[in-house]
């Protein structure tokens, strides 16, 4: 029993440490700061403050409005941890039990903290319905989505002069 249990363990921490080698350098920079802020109002707790400081500090590029990298695609494209999200009048239903659930983001900015699994994250976002002007982490499934769009980015650095 001892040695399956050692097995297993070893097994997962392997694993994990393969999933964290796989990240790119920048984009676990952005999950570090980011880390570093749950439960905290950054700056004026907008949703899109979360993502202006975490690429500011990390000496990205960006438009400085809604485009926040590379944009890439998550049917094609791996997804890392540390990845912008940018939501346009999405709404995402949820089964659970006989209930429904629906979620609205007319607009609305949050960054990969993990990836569960292909079109399933644990985002980091603040100005929403369950955590407010503070950051907290909560559970998307973009294949609920029912309308609207999401559009991921991959953080890029600044080119050097």
């Amino acid at each position: 029993m001892k040695k399956n249990f050692t097995i297993l363990f070893l097994c997962l921490f392997f694993s994990f440490q393969i999933h964290a080698q796989n990240i790119p350098e920048l984009n676990q920079k952005i999950v570090d700061y980011v880390k570093t802020t749950v439960g905290k109002k950054v700056n004026n707790g907008e949703c899109w403050d979360l993502a202006y400081e975490a690429l500011t500090r990390n000496n990205c590029e960006w438009n400085g409005a809604f485009v926040f990298g590379k944009k890439i695609n998550p049917k094609t494209d791996s997804i890392f941890p540390g990845d912008i999200i940018q939501f346009s009048n999405v709404v995402i239903k949820t089964n659970k039990g006989n209930m429904v659930y629906k979620e609205t983001y007319k607009k609305h900015t949050a960054i990969i903290y993990d990836v569960k699994e292909k079109g399933v994250f644990e985002i980091a976002h603040q100005n929403n319905g369950f955590s407010g002007r503070k950051v907290g982490l909560s559970e998307l499934n973009i294949n609920s989505k029912y309308s609207g769009t999401i559009d991921f980015f991959r953080p890029v650095a600044k080119a050097t002069r």
